[in-house]
């Protein structure tokens, strides 16, 4: 499938000093606010992963926004997020190109 970046996930990355290698955990990917990069807007957290049962590449990440005062008024609307928009993964963040 052309929306399989393995190597972006897999890239050298550590999420803290106990964790060494080069895979992230979904716990931890899940945690990241979701920033686009074209006008710096909070799209949300990663929500869920859609990926490619043959490859087990990762497809699309799947953004659940938050509505009203720091997300205490309910949960808006999912956003797909094809991977290769990704544009960049911090140890916070989560920079996308939309």
């Amino acid at each position: 499938m052309e929306f399989c970046r393995k190597q972006s996930v897999t890239a050298a990355y550590s999420i803290n000093k106990e964790r060494t290698g080069a895979y992230m955990y979904l716990d931890d990917f899940c945690q990241k606010e979701v920033i686009s990069v074209r006008d710096c807007r909070k799209l949300g957290t990663v929500y869920n992963l859609e990926f490619d049962s043959c490859s087990g590449c990762i497809c699309q990440i799947i953004v659940r926004e938050r509505c009203g005062l720091k997300g205490f008024f309910g949960i808006g609307e999912e956003i797909c997020i094809p991977y290769q928009k990704i544009k960049q993964i911090g140890p916070d963040i989560i920079l996308v190109e939309v």
